[in-house]
């Protein structure tokens, strides 16, 4: 930048330019022709200048071009617009109200610290969770098998997806209250199940411990039968001998 500056003022002082030369100025130079082009394109007043230019090149134009000013066009748009005011105070109107009960709509549908139905029913339902998850840890305990224990912890951890997903919803909280109790009711259902089987499996293991136990037993049958034999054979004779 001050290299072309500085390569400007040499020429200037090589030419014998003075500084005022290199200013620029404004001059002012009237054209009827182009200021009546732009009155009748614009507000339609005024006549298109030289007659014979527009009659010979632009004839069509010359015919249509004051009727079609650009302030007509203005004024329809203006008019048009004006009658809209009315619709475009209603329809704000009718956008305001609908704001207002989508905020409302939002406030009980959004969850989170929001979650009323949770605050009423996430007590009872996170005790049958717990209440499933202690019963599910007894399975192994009770001889049931780790894959077994497995497939009832799928179970216990679709629940938990259950609970999360409705509270991450976008629902009411009437209808976020059904969804828990239904959550809650089909623990149960499935607990219920849950206990039939530690029942069963209880049950079968006693079995098999005494079926254990009566295998070891000694079969003492026979010398019982025999000892009784003596035992009455005995008291026969000791009869017989006292009739004597």
């Amino acid at each position: 930048m001050k290299r072309a500056v500085y390569i400007i003022g040499m020429s200037a002082a090589i030419f014998g330019l003075a500084p005022e030369a290199l200013a620029q100025s404004v001059t002012y130079s009237h054209d009827d022709a182009k200021m009546n082009q732009i009155t009748v394109a614009e507000i339609g007043s005024g006549g298109l200048t030289p007659a014979f230019y527009y009659q010979l090149l632009h004839n069509s134009y010359q015919k249509s071009a004051a009727a079609k000013n650009k302030l007509g066009f203005r004024t329809a748009a203006g008019i048009n617009l004006y009658n809209q005011v009315d619709d475009a105070e209603a329809l704000d109107s009718a956008m305001t109200q609908r704001a207002r009960i989508e905020a409302l709509n939002v406030t009980d549908r959004s969850g989170g610290t929001l979650d009323v139905a949770w605050l009423a029913e996430g007590e009872k339902v996170n005790a049958a969770l717990e209440n499933f998850e202690r019963n599910i840890r007894r399975i192994t305990e009770a001889g049931g098998s780790s894959r077994e224990r497995e497939l009832w912890e799928d179970c216990y951890l679709m629940y938990q997806c259950a609970v999360k997903a409705v509270q991450e919803a976008y629902m009411p909280n009437s209808e976020r209250k059904k969804q828990y109790l239904r959550i809650h009711a089909d623990i149960i259902r499935k607990n219920e199940t849950l206990v039939r089987y530690l029942v069963r499996l209880a049950n079968s293991v006693k079995v098999a411990e005494l079926l254990d136990a009566s295998a070891t037993i000694e079969d003492r049958r026979t010398q019982i039968a025999m000892s009784a034999m003596n035992r009455w054979r005995e008291a026969g004779l000791r009869i017989m001998g006292e009739l004597n």
